[in-house]
């Protein structure tokens, strides 16, 4: 059967993630039921690069589908954008071998991290609100993360066995305008990763944790630590990159 990659864009604020779940409506569920207009009304089921939280947004989710149709790609992209509410859009459509796999080809995810210290409120959905931080001292704590390490301590813990090395590409802050913005690229992200190290970045530049203490988790990795986790709205799923 063909199969199809996509490359989304939506706004997460009145969702519960990407991943469909049973305590509200998630981004993968309003497309899978969409495009399954397109399979005579039969699922379709929708495999995501990865698996943003209730209101994290992307620029670049990328994801992959199998369906019989006539339509070409172009026409297949309109179609599906034609039914897209509001806050989603899918920006573009590609026939891709049947080995293609969202998830399991990407070799690199990159997001990117909103904190706002001005006063215009058309951020709050997009944005954390802070006082303006010093660019300095989240970029020494920032380089401390590259390379390959274990992130146990920086992910939510379910006590299932599992694999938490990652490899972090690039790990940097920036000023831009009335935002400071982190951009981390990495092989592979676990759950809630990127979040606790962002609050927990902000957490030592405000003198609410130890610069230590945050050492300590990156060389001694444990579970079930309590740390200060940045709030959703300001995480974007930026990009997904394959081979």
């Amino acid at each position: 059967m063909p199969r199809f990659k996509i490359i989304i864009q939506y706004d997460g604020t009145n969702y519960c993630g990407w991943q469909s779940q049973n305590n509200g409506i998630a981004v993968q569920q309003v497309l899978e039921n969409i495009i399954g207009e397109f399979n005579n009304g039969n699922h379709i089921k929708l495999t995501g690069a990865g698996r943003t939280d209730s209101g994290v947004h992307a620029l670049g989710q990328t994801a992959h589908f199998n369906l019989n149709t006539h339509l070409d790609t172009c026409t297949l992209l309109k179609a599906i954008n034609a039914k897209c509410p509001i806050d989603i859009s899918v920006i573009k459509c590609d026939a891709v071998s049947s080995d293609f796999h969202a998830r399991f080809s990407a070799v690199r995810r990159i997001y990117k991290y909103q904190c706002y210290f001005g006063t215009n409120p058309l951020f709050r959905n997009q944005c954390w609100f802070l006082s303006e931080p010093s660019l300095d001292k989240l970029n020494s704590l920032a380089d401390k993360i590259t390379g390959i390490g274990d992130f146990l301590s920086f992910s939510k813990w379910g006590g299932e066995k599992k694999n938490t090395e990652c490899e972090i590409f690039q790990s940097v802050w920036n000023k831009v305008n009335n935002m400071v913005i982190f951009t981390i690229s990495a092989n592979r992200f676990l759950h809630h990763m990127v979040r606790y190290l962002i609050g927990t970045m902000i957490a030592v530049e405000q003198n609410k944790y130890s610069e230590d203490d945050f050492i300590q988790l990156l060389n001694l990795p444990q579970k079930n630590v309590a740390l200060h986790k940045a709030p959703a709205q300001g995480l974007i799923l930026e990009k997904v990159i394959y081979e």
